[in-house]
C-alpha cells in the first residue's frame, strides 16, 4: 500500500514552527525534512521519526519499526500525531540533535 497525498499532506500540515517543512517524494514513499535536515519518512500512511535520546524522553510509550524492509526502526508515531503541540515538539527537538547533512558533492 503506497502512502497518498492527503495524508503527507495531513502530516506537514500537524508540524507546525519546526522549521520549513517539506516533504518529497523518495523511492516511491516521502521523506520528511526541516531546513533540508531528514528526518522522517511516511511509508505506507505512517510517521516514522529518526530515533534520538531527546525524542524518546519526550515519547511516553516509544513504538519502534521498520518503515520498510530491511530498515532501521525508527520511532512509529500514530496516536499522537493529531496533536499537533506535541508533534510540533517533538520535531523541533529531534531535528536539533540530528547531524547536520552532509554537503552534496559537485558532479564533475
Amino acid at each position: 500500500m503506497a502512502t497518498n497525498q492527503e495524508f503527507v499532506d495531513f502530516v506537514v500540515d500537524q508540524i507546525e514552527n519546526a522549521g520549513e517543512i517539506k516533504a518529497k517524494k523518495m523511492f516511491g514513499e516521502y521523506g520528511v525534512f526541516s531546513d533540508g535536515k531528514i528526518f522522517a519518512l511516511i511509508c505506507n500512511n505512517k510517521l516514522f521519526v529518526k530515533p534520538t535520546a531527546a525524542g524518546r524522553a519526550i515519547i511516553e510509550e516509544v513504538v519502534e519499526a521498520p518503515p520498510y524492509p530491511g530498515a532501521k526502526p525508527c520511532f512509529l508515531i500514530e496516536d499522537k500525531i493529531e496533536d499537533r503541540e506535541w508533534i510540533s515538539n517533538l520535531i523541533r527537538i529531534t531535528v536539533q540533535e540530528l547531524p547536520e547533512p552532509k554537503p552534496k558533492k559537485k558532479k564533475r
